[in-house]
């Protein structure tokens, strides 16, 4: 299955979350912090103007992006893997 995502969404697939500390303690399911970034699996057309043109997003498939812990508060499953919808204005940065 696939998704396409409509106007200036984008589909983001979140790291894995962290199961120890730096000190090595590991974190039970409660205590664990939602990842600040993900991989982009889809984009969608742009934004539409006033005058009728799309500006283009500017990021693409592929790109790794910063994201606040609880941007994008739609999650879909697919494949088993749980994506997160969000706005292009959600994303802090992309991680070069």
């Amino acid at each position: 299955m696939s998704i396409r995502p409509l106007y200036d969404r984008v589909v983001v697939r979140r790291n894995a979350e962290e199961e120890t500390t730096a000190g090595g303690i590991v974190l039970p399911g409660s205590a664990k912090e939602k990842p600040k970034q993900g991989e982009i699996v889809a984009v969608g057309e742009g934004k539409s103007l006033d005058n009728g043109d799309r500006r283009p997003l500017a990021v693409t498939v592929g790109d790794t992006v910063g994201c606040g812990p609880y941007a994008g508060s739609n999650t879909i499953e697919i494949d088993g893997e749980e994506l997160i919808i969000m706005g292009e204005s959600e994303i802090f940065a992309v991680v070069e």
